[in-house]
């Protein structure tokens, strides 16, 4: 046999031009990528009808039985081909509208066949459409037993006759040839423990189970793999990092810390907040690069952790940085961090793409001299001319939205990087952060500060809108504001919801001037205008912000108590939850009102009621990835790794932890994996180091 790595060309039945097609549609170039390449669904062929009990819809069904017959008849254009087949109990037409000169050479009269395919019902008569046929003697010698293999295809495939039955032959034709030949990957301990079949075995099963029970051992088997070779080389990663970077050590607390937490923090902290500031201080003590990710829900107190741990930084004659993606968020980051830090000997600086230029260079010079103690800013503070005293720490907020290459420019500044903190507001599952992040050390702060009351959510249709504009005024009265947020800038032809001019046209004739005053954002307006409407409100000389989701992340009102989300049904769980987070700032209760049209999508329904019945991030980030799944949630900057052939980190979430935790394991035990029963992991994984897709060396 050839080996598995051989060009799928070679492969009887391929050839330059079909393995031209299978790399570009199916990222098939080898043997071993075919094996690797797994069915998407199975039919099961175990079962045959009788023709007078046939289903009456159009499902696939498997018949035995003889032709009789074959006629061609005339149609507007041109002709089909029709076959009366039976068995002791009636007959169906089989009907071929293409292809039919080749079909009739290879068809036999009053010879034993099996066919396959999809009813198709017409006045009262079945037929079948492009049937599936082989003779019977043919199907019994064959390796399927019970279950026929569906792969996923494309058009393109179809059309260039790699039909299911094509996929279906060279697998078959594969394992027949060369599955033996495959090396066990697993160590036979984790076999036995786990009562895995071996690698061989499950690869047959896989494509050709004989039952039910032999599939489900070959996927258990099959994802199991997959996941503890990820989870191996992320442990492995985040290990061999700590080993190998160094890191400064941060080894006092000084005054600017002790004096600040005395005498200037506004609150207690949580002992979630508590429990945070502990572990990075171990981290920040150890000698070793900290790279940390501190998650934390909207308004659970991620930005006063993060100025205590730069407060850690300045104590330790180091400076620190906080980038955010947007200048809004980082403007508002430069706000608030500043008034806490009024009064002390902190110097802290703000650096956006607006920052003028006189203003620029009395940073740089502050920066490199050491005078500037906190840098606040967006993507500007990646460019090569910002360049630190003595970088210590560097904070990077929302941190999903930063490429990996952007990021390594702000550890490039110093020659020793900096400590690594990325926090993010949007919660993160467990089972995806494992993948994403794990190479990553996870701090969670899981409870709100003193005083902060849970925001009630509500979901309203149209017919309840006067009702929701009384509430309104009624809050307004109170002294509180209103966030009225759209999901489109202009209307759209396709899509029956109101735009934001729109709304802001409707909202003006319900809460008329001067008793009411309206502000107005929207991503297309220009920075300036932007900040001006947005100051106006923070300084409560308008009650209504009408904007679009560009109030998402960064502008902290406590005294706007309500959200109002028109056509909420538009929104995807995370943007919904983050939209909330906007409003519940203050000790007052706040509302957010979900509103919605009165024809929803499944999907719809079950987003607005988890956000009704839930406050929890972490809770509406697991809906949300069971909704959406995992590449549409991390979008497409992390995606790589989850391009898993045949695990899935939702459904088998279980069996991802199990496969975390004996990777753990082992790793404790055998750090370098010299025994010689883990000499398989090892020869194994440095085939691994050469090849991003997993399966072209788990084998």
């Amino acid at each position: 046999m050839s080996g598995t790595h051989t060009a799928i060309e070679y492969l009887k039945g391929v050839g330059p031009e079909r393995a031209r097609l299978l790399k570009e549609e199916l990222d098939i170039k080898t043997f071993q990528d075919l094996l690797h390449f797994f069915p998407s669904r199975y039919i099961d062929r175990s079962q045959f009808y009788n023709i007078n009990n046939l289903p009456q819809n159009n499902s696939e069904v498997q018949i035995k039985g003889k032709i009789s017959d074959i006629e061609y008849i005339n149609q507007k254009r041109g002709k089909r081909m029709v076959a009366l087949f039976q068995d002791e109990t009636g007959f169906i037409k089989l009907v071929w509208f293409r292809g039919y000169k080749w079909i009739r050479e290879s068809l036999k009269l009053n010879e034993n066949y099996v066919i396959f395919g999809r009813l198709n019902w017409f006045n009262g008569q079945a037929n079948m459409p492009h049937p599936e046929m082989e003779l019977e003697v043919n199907f019994q010698n064959k390796i399927i037993a019970a279950f026929y293999p569906i792969y996923p295809s494309t058009e393109k495939l179809i059309n260039k006759g790699i039909s299911q039955r094509v996929i279906q032959k060279l697998v078959a034709n594969l394992i027949e040839n060369s599955v033996e030949a495959f090396k066990e990957t697993l160590p036979q301990y984790l076999l036995d423990h786990y009562k895995f079949i071996s690698k061989a075995k499950a690869l047959k099963e896989v494509h050709y189970p004989v039952s039910q029970k032999n599939l489900s051992r070959a996927q258990s088997r099959l994802k199991f793999e997959e996941f503890f070779y990820m989870q191996f080389q992320l442990i492995l990663k985040n290990i061999q990092r700590k080993n190998k970077i160094k890191g400064f050590i941060f080894s006092k607390v000084g005054n600017t810390f002790n004096d600040f937490y005395k005498k200037k923090l506004p609150f207690s902290l949580t002992l979630a907040q508590k429990r945070v500031i502990k572990e990075i201080r171990n981290d920040l003590g150890s000698g070793r690069q900290m790279n940390r990710l501190l998650q934390g829900d909207v308004g659970s107190g991620k930005t006063i952790v993060a100025l205590l741990i730069m407060l850690i930084a300045i104590d330790n004659n180091f400076q620190a940085s906080l980038v955010a993606p947007t200048e809004i968020l980082a403007s508002q980051h430069y706000q608030s961090l500043l008034e806490l830090l009024r009064n002390t000997s902190v110097k802290i600086e703000l650096l956006t793409g607006s920052t003028r230029l006189k203003d620029r260079k009395v940073i740089h010079e502050a920066l490199q001299n050491g005078e500037l103690n906190i840098l606040i800013g967006t993507h500007a503070l990646f460019e090569e001319k910002v360049q630190f005293k003595n970088l210590g720490i560097a904070i990077i907020d929302e941190q999903h939205r930063f490429g990996v290459a952007q990021r390594s420019k702000l550890w490039e500044k110093n020659k020793t990087p900096p400590h690594v903190l990325v926090m993010t507001a949007t919660p993160i599952p467990r089972t995806l952060a494992m993948s994403i992040y794990g190479d990553l050390d996870v701090s969670v702060i899981d409870n709100l500060p003193p005083g902060r009351k849970p925001v009630k959510t509500l979901h309203c249709n149209d017919s309840n809108r006067l009702r929701v504009f009384d509430f309104i005024k009624k809050q307004i009265k109170e002294g509180h504001q209103v966030y009225f947020v759209y999901p489109l800038i202009q209307e759209s032809e396709k899509l029956d919801y109101k735009d934001l001019m729109d709304g802001y046209e409707s909202l003006s004739r319900s809460f008329p001037q001067p008793q009411y005053q309206i502000s107005i954002v929207h991503g297309k307006m220009k920075a300036g205008d932007k900040s001006f409407e947005m100051k106006r409100f923070v300084e409560r000389k308008t009650q209504i912000m009408i904007a679009t989701t560009v109030i998402e992340v960064g502008v902290n009102v406590p005294n706007a108590s309500v959200m109002i989300i028109e056509s909420a049904e538009r929104f995807g769980l995370s943007q919904l939850h983050q939209l909330r987070g906007r409003v519940g700032r203050g000790s007052d209760q706040s509302y957010c009102i979900l509103m919605s049209g009165s024809k929803l999508s499944e999907e719809a329904k079950t987003r607005l009621k988890t956000m009704v019945k839930s406050n929890d991030g972490f809770d509406i980030a697991e809906v949300d990835l069971r909704l959406r799944g995992p590449g549409n949630l991390m979008g497409t900057q992390q995606s790589g790794i989850l391009k898993l052939k045949i695990a899935d980190i939702i459904k088998d979430n279980t069996l991802l932890k199990v496969a975390r935790d004996t990777a753990n394991e082992i790793i404790k035990q055998d750090p370098n994996l010299e025994r010689t029963e883990n000499q398989v992991i090892k020869r194994t994984l440095s085939a691994l180091r050469f090849d991003s897709n997993i399966w072209n060396f788990i084998s």
